[in-house]
């Protein structure tokens, strides 16, 4: 036998499990919260393979000192990388505490029930507590210990209280913001005004004459201040802020032509999908291009960091998603041995992507170099998180197919326009750190890359149609000069390139004169795609929908990388808006390992897909980024929420998959499909607003 990958790669037993004397099992992971839960997932798998009570779990948040280094916490692997990583260590340290029990019980012939141990006769029982000072961790995996099958798993697809929403409903300090160490000093970063622009000259003597101020902090474009408290920190960036000029160009695209700006180049192209041959002649082609705009993280906290050196030595909080990745590029940009820096990780407010956390840190890293033995925390403004943490890619999407005289699809053909979506820090052999680009003799950002089809692709992400299409070509055309950053943001460009097709199969159904829920069906074989497709319809009723009288209803469906499924039918009524009333998700993810969190990130995915899908897009001139708060980038409010229903397949003889990313395109094509259905016209590029629905009817 193996280990799973993320254990082999650090079988150290106590790098991952600790047991004390009191029976607390410490759980230890290199995978983040983020709102979406994992940690308890992953507490449910441990205290299920120990068979102790999930209450007796402590999980530790992600540290490059104590934990496993498992890479970032992105893709929807968390559940299929940690949790078999967590399954099999804590079935190892299982069989390592029932050898130590056979030993004091004199039998090896044992159950286990809540942390107790007893021989099968009754005639003695001990605990993983009482043996906790006997079984030494220190010591790596064995691959032999094999977890329970799952039948005998008794807390697998439970609905376990979440670990980390008592502290946030009480409102008790949790968050990186929240965190006040000894000594601790506050420091605020003055941007540039414009991506592009450069500091000519800043006069530091104001803001560093304000009362509280400990010093201000100039480094090429770089300028920072840090004082006693929040207050004077804020006091002095704005002083900062007006006694810098700065030297600006006009170096952004124009906002309503981002598909001329994605196809200028230069461009990689690569293919992604080729397969069939000329095949028959089409009796019918029909054509479509789809786009979105950039998209903010937008994320409701804005990100902080904090960071002490001490001597030599250098520690960071911060609400990464790479702890590991962050130290590398911290040591990266600094020219220092990475040995030297530790990351822990807070939670701060989620971003499912790669947002400014990391940006932050570095911040506070270089702020907290100027204040030697003080921690210094640094907060982002509003403005800053939503024109300076890296946003979503704009995307556009070229769709051509053919259909024969009875309708099918002979002939499928993409091309997909878009930035890279990745730039997560040491990406392209840089650190990727905002800061690093403005000290002197920092080098630019490097345009942003794709992760490799392996590790789940990005431009190219959900391009490949889960139909029975005998001819397919489909290729991606990645730009290489970039004019604003661009990195990883949920579902990557999954959620484009599902909307696009699931669009266009609308489309062709209607071309068809088919039933769009008919004409997937005809076109779609695997089994467990047409299990959420049926389920979906079937409980948003639709042979009987609505139809008509401004109303529409529409349906979509993809399966996320290679894992789960999901099938969305929306519901929407178009008369001076467009209202989204309901949205039915039938989601299958292998096994279920906690049914809440999995209902809960199905949801919130759906309803962030809808307001990316009916709201947001950044705006900017041909100098700066000006969408700078919840006026110029509107979010979906809570009176807009639709009602949402998520229904789970469970398939216990699968492996577990993520739940955290299968909504976000079918939620989206979903929605534009029962716009079409509601107005008699299809908008295709994304946001679907009514300025856009008059325009299309216009047209």
């Amino acid at each position: 036998m193996t280990l799973p990958p993320h254990l082999a790669a650090n079988p150290r037993l106590s790098r991952w499990l600790h047991v004390t004397a009191d029976g607390t099992v410490t759980l230890r992971t290199g995978k983040v919260e983020l709102g979406q839960g994992i940690l308890t997932a992953l507490a449910l798998i441990a205290a299920d393979e120990l068979d102790v009570d999930p209450a007796s779990v402590r999980v530790v948040a992600a540290s490059t000192a104590l934990g496993p280094d498992e890479g970032p916490t992105a893709g929807s692997m968390s559940v299929a990388d940690s949790g078999s990583a967590v399954r099999h260590a804590a079935a190892a340290v299982r069989a390592l505490f029932l050898d130590a029990a056979a030993v004091r019980l004199g039998s090896d012939e044992l159950t286990v029930r809540d942390g107790v141990i007893s021989r099968t006769d009754g005639a003695g029982t001990t605990t993983y507590g009482e043996l906790a000072s006997h079984v030494d961790l220190d010591v790596d995996a064995d691959p032999a210990a094999t977890p329970k099958p799952a039948a005998e798993r008794r807390l697998t697809g439970s609905d376990l209280l979440r670990l980390d929403l008592p502290d946030k409903v009480a409102g008790r300090p949790r968050y990186l913001s929240d965190l006040e160490l000894p000594g601790q000093l506050w420091g605020r970063v003055v941007r540039p005004p414009s991506p592009a622009a450069t500091l000519r000259d800043a006069d530091v003597a104001g803001a560093q004459a304000l009362p509280g101020v400990v010093a201000v902090v100039r480094d090429g474009s770089f300028l920072g201040v840090v004082a006693d408290d929040e207050h004077a920190a804020d006091r002095a960036a704005d002083q900062l802020r007006r006694d810098a000029t700065w030297s600006e160009h006009e170096t952004l695209p124009d906002e309503d032509e981002l598909s001329g700006y994605l196809r200028a180049g230069p461009s990689t192209t690569f293919t992604i999908d080729e397969a069939g041959g000329p095949g028959e002649a089409p009796e019918r082609t029909v054509t479509a291009t789809y786009s979105r705009p950039f998209l903010a993280h937008a994320s409701i906290a804005p990100s902080c960091g904090l960071a002490r050196w001490d001597g030599d030595d250098l520690q960071v909080w911060s609400h990464s998603q790479n702890v590991f990745g962050l130290r590398a590029a911290i040591a990266q940009a600094l020219g220092i041995d990475a040995a030297r820096v530790q990351v822990e990780h807070v939670e701060s407010a989620g971003a499912y992507g790669h947002n400014g956390a990391d940006d932050a840190a570095f911040d506070a890293v270089l702020l907290a170099r100027a204040a030697p033995g003080r921690p210094v925390q640094v907060r982002w403004s509003r403005s800053d998180e939503l024109t300076w943490s890296p946003f979503g890619s704009a995307q556009v999407v070229d769709l051509t197919a053919g259909l024969d005289a009875g309708g099918r699809i002979v002939s499928w053909d993409c091309d997909i326009w878009s930035q890279g979506h990745t730039a997560r820090p040491g990406y392209a052999g840089a650190p990727g750190l905002l800061a690093a680009a403005h000290l002197s003799g920092g080098a630019p950002l490097p345009a942003p890359v794709d992760p490799p089809p392996e590790r789940g692709a990005g431009s190219a992400r959900g391009a490949v149609p889960t139909y029975d299409l005998p001819v397919r070509r489909i290729r991606g055309h990645r730009l290489e000069q970039v004019a604003l950053r661009t990195s990883s943001l949920r579902s990557l460009g999954a959620f484009t390139n599902v909307f696009a097709i699931e669009s266009f199969v609308d489309e062709l159904a209607a071309a068809a004169d088919a039933d769009p829920l008919d004409f997937r069906l005809a076109h779609l074989s695997d089994e467990r795609g047409r299990a959420v497709l049926s389920t979906a319809a079937e409980r948003a009723g639709w042979s009987g929908r609505e139809r008509g009288g401004d109303v529409g209803t529409g349906v979509a469906v993809a399966r996320y990388k290679k894992g789960g499924w999901c099938a969305v039918v929306a519901e929407v009524e178009a008369v001076s808006e467009v209202r989204l009333r309901r949205l039915v998700l039938a989601v299958e993810v292998g096994a279920v390992v906690h049914a809440d969190g999995v209902r809960n990130q199905v949801e919130g995915g759906a309803v962030q897909a809808a307001s990316w899908t009916l709201k947001e897009r950044v705006r900017f001139d041909r100098t700066r980024v000006t969408s700078v708060d919840w006026e110029t980038y509107p979010i979906l409010r809570f009176s807009e929420v639709p009602q949402v229903d998520v229904v789970l397949l469970d398939r216990p003889d699968l492996p577990s998959v993520g739940a955290g990313e299968v909504a976000q395109g079918p939620t989206a094509a979903a929605i534009g499909n029962a716009l079409a259905a509601a107005v008699g016209v299809r908008v295709r590029d994304l946001p679907l607003t009514p300025d856009r629905v008059l325009a299309a009817m216009d047209a």
